[in-house]
């Protein structure tokens, strides 16, 4: 799945940076350089909507219809 967010970047007090995205709550990423910082938050937010997923599909009923849909 590919999709574009919006990557926000700040310095933290301590060093490093921090990183969120408004699209996903929750999704929030944290490095020494900002490239860490962009991994980190793309990994939670990977992991957040692989989750997200998941919880929806559980309990289906068989005869639900799943299918690929394309936005943007």
């Amino acid at each position: 799945m590919k999709a574009e967010f919006t990557a926000i970047i700040e310095p933290a007090p301590e060093g490093g940076f921090w990183a969120y995205c408004p699209e996903v709550p929750g999704a929030n990423g944290q490095g020494d350089t900002i490239e860490e910082a962009k991994t980190s938050l793309r990994d939670a937010i990977t992991l957040i909507l692989e989750d997200r997923k998941a919880d929806a599909l559980r309990g289906l009923p068989d005869d639900a219809i799943q299918e690929p849909l394309l936005v943007g």
